[in-house]
């Protein structure tokens, strides 16, 4: 057995890093069996541990070391309602990956490219058509068409529940289709995977913001027995630096909405988005990656990601800061903007940094960083993005009586059911952790998901 993964066929650095096209290519049916044979099968299955949303691991790997392809989409999809994101953007070094035997001496199985290629095969060859389960007559409203909704949704259909899901978007997907770039996550996949849930008899009505078109308390009044409440973080932060409001100052959140949901990278949508020639996202988690590598596709010369402590401490997944590098983003570690410089137009011309060093170790256990005394420097650029974390908005709560929600704005739940402090509406994802990952905002919306069938089953 080969202590390494089989290698992903990627796009050239020089090439990728000028078109939106997926980076990573996909396993072939025998790099797929080939990888899927390094499995050990163990019996204690420590990978399903690291899996919030459990799916059967050894299992699926083992149907697909025997080429069983099919087969190992139907064992995937018995608990993982969107198999095809979750082998794209889940953290699987942190998770599944992270649990693998393998990974003691050498690399781990490589189970999101796995997961990945049976959800790709699956949606080429498999022929199989969706039953609608017969409905056990209850309805249930699902606020928010992120993954978090998405998940909840697919499992109470699955159960024979009537659910209608209200996304205050055009178009449904969340953060998977307005936050991640079409080159980590083509958005016909998010529609393939939307689609299987809309066959088991998901509703899906779009342009419905919950707060304002309609109140949580009147979707109990048109007969709705409980609600989920899956609305995201999407309330973006800034740093409270003079500047902030200059022309080419962007939020993480409004530049890639703009790129992803509206399409600013293609000619022939009319979206309205600043051409840059350098650009400095601040921050240094997953999504300032995907905006810096957006702002490099869209034509800018130079893109700097600035972070103001060092490149081990930096929040992002390893391959996405690997990536970000081959494609040409300079990283100014250890920096922090002070302020935002204006042009007689009031448009961005530069900004204002420190350099940091690190210090004792904070609350979350990496070391602070503190002002390196003298350091002051001045980086030309045009366009700014923060993306210092977002938070969830406070429409919902302040329209809907007896939602407790704690100091960061995020909704009170029962840990173990996931029901608000009302009865009968539930939350989950990042309405109630705040910004995180798509598969923990996943596996929340399976656990309500659980706990609405109990509910309304007494």
């Amino acid at each position: 057995m080969s202590l390494t993964k089989v290698p992903m066929p990627e796009q050239k650095a020089d090439v990728r890093n000028k078109n939106f096209e997926e980076v990573a290519m996909g396993y072939t049916p025998e790099m797929a069996v080939e990888e899927a044979s390094r499995c050990l099968n163990c019996k204690n299955k420590p990978c399903v541990e690291g899996c919030p949303v459990n799916v059967r691991i050894p299992e699926f790997i083992e149907k697909v070391a025997a080429s069983e392809f099919e087969e190992a989409y139907k064992v995937i999809t018995s608990t993982n309602g969107l198999p095809a994101v979750c082998g794209r953007v889940c953290p699987q070094e942190s998770q599944c990956e992270g649990k693998c035997v393998r990974g003691i001496k050498g690399e781990p199985v490589g189970i999101g490219r796995l997961e990945r290629f049976c959800a790709d095969w699956h949606m080429k060859n498999g022929d199989a058509k969706t039953e609608k389960p017969a409905s056990n007559g209850k309805k249930v409203a699902v606020v928010g068409a992120g993954p978090s909704g998405l998940t909840c949704a697919g499992d109470l259909a699955k159960k024979g529940y009537e659910v209608t899901v209200f996304e205050a978007f055009h178009t449904a997907g969340g953060v998977l289709v307005y936050g991640i770039p079409q080159f980590r996550l083509p958005k016909e996949i998010v529609r393939k995977e939307v689609q299987n849930l809309e066959d088991l008899g998901v509703e899906i009505k779009t342009n419905m913001i919950i707060g304002k078109t309609l109140s949580v308390d009147e979707l109990f009044e048109m007969g709705y027995k409980a609600v989920f409440i899956g609305s995201g973080a999407g309330l973006p932060s800034f740093m409270g630096i003079e500047g902030e409001d200059l022309i080419g100052v962007f939020s993480a959140n409004e530049y890639l909405t703009r790129t992803n949901l509206m399409k600013a990278y293609l000619d022939e949508y009319d979206t309205p988005i600043i051409k840059s020639r350098t650009v400095a996202v601040v921050g240094g988690g997953n999504v300032a990656m995907d905006a810096a590598r957006c702002a490099k596709r869209l034509g800018a010369e130079t893109v700097y990601i600035v972070y103001r402590r060092g490149l081990e401490e930096m929040p992002a997944r390893k391959e996405e800061i690997h990536h970000a590098m081959e494609e040409g983003i300079i990283f100014r570690n250890l920096t922090n903007p002070v302020k935002i410089n204006g042009d007689e137009n009031g448009r961005v011309k530069s900004m204002e940094c420190v350099e940091m060093e690190l210090g004792e170790p904070d609350d979350s256990g990496r070391r602070r960083p503190v002002v390196k005394e003298g350091s002051e420097f001045e980086l030309e650029v045009d366009t700014v993005i923060m993306s210092i974390g977002t938070s969830p908005n406070p429409l919902i709560r302040s329209t809907t009586e007896g939602l407790e929600t704690n100091r960061r704005g995020c909704l009170v739940v029962n840990e173990e059911t996931m029901q608000t402090t009302r009865e009968g509406v539930y939350a989950g994802g990042d309405a109630v952790t705040g910004a995180a990952t798509v598969i923990l905002a996943m596996g929340a919306g399976k656990q309500a998901a659980a706990a609405i069938d109990e509910y309304l089953s007494k």
